[in-house]
């Protein structure tokens, strides 16, 4: 007869689970209120209001409103990676597709909370989150991307991986921004995301300027 030695945390007390649904129900009123009025246009106030708590509440769960901005942040790379790692299940496919289905993957994740995402990017970016941030998933998945497909003859060698990954990662932060503030009609993220994409790999240049070998540079033509 087999053992099972695995150490199962305990359950969590009446106390914590009370606690987790105060938290979640204050972070969804945020949530919600940040949609429907924006980030600046709401107040502490209004978000115990909606949560119906009282305002002391809220400082046992978070010390400022910009720790939902944080909390967000974090929410959001947790559901990308999920994302990713689904849009990646086959790894037989070429370089150039695993990419592409990772835009895809992207704009799918932005595009269902186009409105959300609209206030909360400009939310992180006055924050400083971006300035302060490691290098996040999808700048890891693309330099894993880029290594992969060097190893399979795909990529050129004197590429740096890293380079490339978190300069994909850098565009797509750029053109998600541009995207979510703009107004009106406007072409669809993965349209967008896809023509991000065949630049970064054809490159800007057209087939005749592109006759400088790998030790030069469009300095030295």
């Amino acid at each position: 007869m087999t053992v099972d030695h695995t150490q199962h945390a305990p359950p969590a007390s009446r106390r914590e689970r009370s606690r987790q649904r105060v938290h979640d129900r204050l972070y969804t009123s945020a949530l919600e209120l940040f949609a429907e009025q924006g980030y600046e246009g709401t107040t502490i106030d209004h978000i115990t209001e909606r949560a119906d708590v009282a305002r002391g509440t809220f400082f046992n769960h978070f010390q400022r409103k910009e720790d939902l901005v944080t909390t967000w942040a974090e929410h959001r790379r947790e559901k990308l990676r999920a994302f990713m790692e689904e849009s990646l299940a086959t790894q037989d496919d070429d370089t150039t597709v695993q990419l592409e289905r990772c835009m895809a993957a992207l704009a799918e994740f932005n595009e269902a909370e186009h409105d959300l995402t609209r206030v909360m990017l400009t939310a992180w970016v006055k924050s400083g989150q971006p300035l302060l941030e490691e290098p996040d998933y999808a700048g890891h998945v693309f330099t894993k991307i880029v290594s992969v497909g060097q190893s399979r003859g795909e990529v050129a060698l004197d590429i740096d991986p890293v380079l490339a990954g978190n300069m994909l990662r850098d565009a797509y932060l750029g053109l998600l921004y541009r995207w979510s503030q703009t107004p009106g009609d406007k072409a669809p993220l993965h349209v967008e995301l896809r023509a991000l994409l065949r630049i970064t790999l054809t490159g800007v240049l057209s087939y005749a300027q592109r006759g400088w070998s790998s030790q030069k540079t469009p300095e030295d033509m």
